[in-house]
């Protein structure tokens, strides 16, 4: 079964059930973002998972397109993607769990669907504690349909448990359903700790509020959200053991091996990196993000990257044109493979070239320069190992024999990592070569210390999880709305929205502009938005299509994840956007606005950081 008839399959079959079908959102969170990427396709539909309404209804389904950095190193095995589509269905308070898994169930084994033969699924269920019970309801419903007791299997939060994604929220159990993917006999129970056992979906329903005193409360509006990989559902509809054997990666191996001279089949962790690392490029540029040293640009410039140096591992070059420089004729595949799902990236294909092109060569220097710097350690750094021969027993150990031997500490190795980017692989090899031993346990060490650092870091840039829609963050939210509207009537109509943060303490907020912005400029802005607030102003929602919403002038952030209808967010006749998010009922609840920071963001964007005083 091709990757398409899949897509179109999942879509067709919940616009049967009455779903209405949405857009894909963008790869970059809206409004409120608190990661740097979409991962889940639950991130997009927050604010109405919290009660707002949807202009689509109460029952959605979606193809969600997702990025997750998390585990970029683990990239190689059959089943990491950095990029993937998932298939999603929700319900917004209408339908719970006993619709949800009938319909999880059909869709898995009926023969117009997906056909998987019933007698290869397992589930598991949440096995209730001290907070929840144990959710005997899903239980109940996989048992009238079919499944055997010894197939279900139930498990405690760490498995079968979603969220909340901050310190309060909605959350609630899941259930989750395994297929035996293996040639062997299906075993007649199920154990989640067999590998063979591969999770093809989860639906989770939300029925519980975690509140600030950690008590979980019933939640007023439950909600279903359930997620299916497409990649790892075409693998195990097709019978493959290894994802990237199926049609949505398989033409970008075959290009490789032909561009390498060399076997996938020998390369197998190589080859699935840059082709991974590849096409999660060429989505993120065709977001219009460029490769930098910061958020989403370095997560962009850290995939190029490493796609180089496992191409320069497998000496992968184009050899009729006698060049190095290979990510571009492989990105030519990937936009073939999606450009029929995705247009963005046919109309955008000679900017993702270039810009990969250019990180490319680019990058080939500082390669250049990183083994220019491993020569010259190697070379400096040497030991003495001692051995022992020949004592007798019962008498002192006598030194014998001495040698000098290379050997890279953890550290160094590190260095090289971190600074050039030579992946541990990498330098195993050439230190192989040249007959230089490496500390691969102190490698892990620092890397791990690398790794807690990030993780860190990142809690601190994106806390509070995937929302908030507290009465801070609302009121801020809801400011910005008039700082836009305020920012375009003093520099120009040139100015768009490029991407904004906004937490219970703080507004920032990025936009189109080339220069910096002068005190008096500022101040204006500040003065206007200041003006608006006392004038009362009511924020109006009106539900339209996205024509109807740019005929009438509504600004729009990323255009592209709009489905068939839209909210449009009007405060007075000063501001018009479409949105999502939390909003006030009118200006004088927001207090006194104040900008605290503008600087640089990137070339051609500027940053404003703002708060309101009560």
């Amino acid at each position: 079964m091709h990757s398409k008839e899949i897509r179109e399959k999942y879509l067709n079959f919940f616009k049967e059930k009455g779903h209405t079908i949405i857009s894909s959102a963008s790869l970059i969170p809206e409004n409120d973002p608190t990661a740097l990427f979409i991962s889940a396709g639950m991130q997009p539909l927050v604010p109405f998972l919290l009660g707002e309404k949807h202009p689509g209804g109460k029952k959605l389904a979606d193809v969600q397109i997702c990025i997750r950095t998390d585990d970029i190193d683990e990239v190689g095995d059959e089943t990491h993607h950095t990029f993937f589509e998932m298939l999603g269905n929700w319900s917004l308070g209408d339908y719970f769990k006993e619709k949800a898994i009938e319909f999880s169930f059909e869709f898995l084994t009926k023969k117009e669907w997906l056909g998987l033969e019933k007698e290869k699924l397992a589930i598991s269920i949440f096995k209730g504690d001290e907070d929840a019970l144990k959710d005997e309801e899903s239980k109940k419903v996989w048992l009238s349909l079919g499944i055997s007791e010894t197939r279900i299997k139930e498990l405690p939060k760490k498995n079968n448990w979603w969220g909340p994604a901050g310190e309060t929220g909605p959350c609630g159990p899941d259930t989750e359903m395994f297929y035996w993917a293996s040639k062997e006999a299906t075993p007649k129970e199920f154990n989640p700790d067999d590998k063979r056992w591969v999770e093809i979906w989860n639906d989770v329903f939300m029925q519980y509020l975690k509140n600030k005193d950690g008590k979980y409360e019933p939640l007023a509006q439950k909600n279903v959200d359930t997620g299916m990989g497409l990649e790892r559902t075409l693998a195990i509809i097709n019978g493959f053991d290894d994802n990237y054997k199926t049609d949505v990666f398989w033409p970008i191996i075959q290009k490789i091996e032909e561009l390498s001279g060399k076997k996938y089949e020998e390369n197998k962790k190589e080859f699935r990196i840059i082709a991974d690392h590849t096409k999660a490029a060429v989505f993120l540029l065709s977001e219009n993000i460029k490769p930098s040293n910061k958020d989403r640009g370095y997560v962009l410039r850290r995939l190029i990257r490493r796609a180089v140096v496992y191409a320069h591992l497998i000496g992968l070059k184009v050899g009729t044109l006698k060049t190095d420089f290979v990510l571009d004729f492989i990105a030519q595949v990937v936009k073939d493979i999606y450009k029929d799902v995705y247009n963005v990236l046919d109309k955008n294909k000679n900017m993702i070239m270039a810009e990969i092109y250019k990180e490319e060569v680019q990058f080939r220097n500082t390669l250049e320069n990183g083994l220019k710097q491993f020569e010259k350690t190697s070379k400096a750094i040497s030991i003495t190992l001692t051995e022992n021969i020949g004592w007798a027993r019962g008498k002192s150990q006598i030194p014998q024999k001495r040698e000098e031997k290379k050997f890279l500490n953890g550290k160094i190795v590190f260095d090289l990592y971190q600074t050039y980017g030579f992946p541990i692989e990498m330098t195993k090899e050439i230190a192989k070569e040249k007959g230089i031993d490496i500390d691969e346990n102190g490698f892990n060490e620092e890397f791990k210390k690398h790794q807690e650092l990030s993780r860190t870091a990142s809690a601190g840039m994106f806390k509070g999880g995937l929302a908030d829609s507290g009465e801070q963050t609302t009121k801020l939210h809801t400011a910005a709305h008039l700082m836009l509207a305020a920012l375009r009537q003093v520099l120009g109509d040139r100015v768009f929205q490029k991407g904004s943060n906004i937490t219970a303490e703080r507004l920032r907020f990025d936009f189109s502009h080339p220069q910096k912005m002068t005190s008096e400029e500022i101040k204006k802005v500040e003065e206007i938005v200041n003006q608006k607030i006392k004038e009362n102003l009511p924020v109006i929602c009106e539900e339209m299509t996205l024509n109807e919403a740019k005929e009438k002038g509504a600004m729009g952030v990323f255009e592209s994840k709009y489905g068939e209808k839209v909210k449009v967010y009007s405060i007075g006749d000063f501001s018009k956007e479409i949105c999502g998010g939390p909003h006030a009922k009118n200006t004088q609840e927001l207090g006194s606005f104040k900008i605290i920071k503008e600087e640089a963001s990137s070339a051609g964007v500027r940053r404003i950081k703002a708060v309101i005083e009560q």
